[in-house]
Order: C-alpha cells, then structure tokens, then sequence
C-alpha cells in the first residue's frame, strides 16, 4: 500500500515503517498518525507479519513532536477530538498481537517519545534526545505521554520531565528504563532486527498473550491476574502449544504456526 507521509517495507517477515517527513523532522501531523494506524492495521491482518519496527526518514529525527501548525485555531472540543483520535492510534500500537519496537534515530520530542512508549520496545540510537517539552509552548502531551511515562520511570522523574520539558539523552534513557538499548546509530535498524528475529522463534500465540497480560496491568478496572489466567488457558488450546510441548520433548527447534 502507498502512503502520503510513510515508507513501508516487509522483509523476511518484518514490516518496517518509516515516517517520512524529513524536512519537518518527522512531525506527526493528523494524516501521518492516520496513515501509521492503517499500517498497523494492515499489519495485524497479515500473517506473513511477525513484527514491526517504527522509525523516522533522516539522521536527525525519530519524531520531533506534533505538527503544531495543525493546532493553531482549534476549538476545545476540536482539541479534545484531535488527543482522543491519536490516543486511539498509539493504543492501537500498544495492544498489537505482532511486537512492535521503535527504532529511535535522533530527537523523539513530545508526540514522538509518546509514540516510542506507545512501542512495545525501544531501541535508541546514541545521539537521540527524549522529552514532553509541551508545557513550552503552553500545552500539555495529547497522545497518551502522561501516562506512558509514569509508567516506564516512575512518577517523581516523569513529573518533573513533565513540568520543566528537559530533554534527557538516550544514556539516561537507558538507566531510567525509557528505552531497552542504546547503540551506535548506524546499528539501531539491525539491533530492532536481532530483537524481532529472536521473538520471531518462539509461538507467535504465546507472544500476543504476553502483550494482552501485560497491557491489562495498566487498565482500569481489568484484573490483570485474572486476565493471566485466561490467557494462560488459551494457550494451552493452541497447536502452538502442542509443537512447542511436543519439540521440547523431542529435543528439537519448534516449528510454530502461529494457531
């Protein structure tokens, strides 16, 4: 499929989507956020998909924030539907059954570090910046970032990145637990690849039960134990769990088929 403001690329089941817009420093404009959610989509209706790695078009950026220029003139309730409509996209990224990480090549500012945490995992490149500097331009992150945050580095150090909009570097990205890796930056695409290639051995079912178990720690009124359990029990339905049973008593490498 041919995107306005994404590249797309699918090898040896990996789907690569690169955000496009260099001369803005890839700033997510509504159409840009549009596009990544139908490439998710697309991407969880394709078996030949086994994971997906979210970059950005240049040496400089990942995604530098949102197109402010959009926002100019919009009315409360406009404003409202502009957040609720991202949030929408980036949950859509989270809870994707195919793991997804962001390749994170350069500044990864407001909406684009919500993206990144919206990212099952995050592999940084050694000169990438991270930050919610919303508050500098009188707003507040509109795509999940207040809550993302508290989540990967506790609520003193997102509060604070939060009310002073500092930027931080991807090695204190790293000791804060914001990102996963941190790498030289022509080794971020092959590092996301090593990652994926490794998860891509093990039963594609099991994989969507540990992001569905996980994700449920963090919502209201789920009971994420419980949702274990189910998930636990749907596993054990599975052909994936039969050849994966069946293997490790046989000694061998399991064959998954993703049933």
């Amino acid at each position: 499929m041919i995107f306005e403001n994404l590249l797309t690329i699918i090898e040896n089941g990996i789907l690569t989507i690169t955000i496009n817009r260099p001369d803005k420093l890839n700033a997510l404009n509504k159409k840009t956020v549009e596009e990544i959610g139908l490439a998710i989509r697309n991407a969880e209706n394709n078996r030949d998909i086994k994971g997906i790695i979210i970059t950005g078009a240049g040496e400089k950026s990942f995604v530098a924030g949102a197109d402010i220029s959009e926002l100019f003139g919009l009315s409360i309730e406009e404003g409202k539907n502009y957040a609720k409509a991202g949030q929408l996209v980036f949950e859509s990224i989270e809870r994707s059954s195919k793991p997804v990480i962001a390749a994170i090549n350069g500044f990864a500012l407001g909406a684009g570090c919500e993206l990144a945490m919206a990212c099952h995992l995050r592999v940084a490149g050694e000169n990438a910046k991270f930050g919610q500097p919303e508050v500098s331009l009188g707003l507040i992150s509109a795509y999940g970032g207040t809550q993302r945050l508290i989540q990967y580095i506790g609520k003193t150090k997102a509060t604070e990145l939060h009310l002073t909009g500092d930027l931080i570097s991807a090695e204190e990205a790293l000791k804060l637990g914001l990102v996963n890796y941190v790498v030289p930056k022509e080794k971020i695409i092959s590092k996301c690849v090593e990652l994926l290639e490794k998860i891509k051995s093990k039963s594609p079912t099991a994989i969507s039960s540990v992001i569905n178990s996980l994700n449920s720690h963090f919502e209201k009124d789920v009971d994420g134990f419980n949702t274990e359990i189910e998930e636990f029990g749907k596993c054990l339905g599975t052909e994936d769990f039969k050849e994966g049973t069946s293997a490790f008593i046989e000694k061998r490498k399991a064959v998954f088929v993703g049933k």
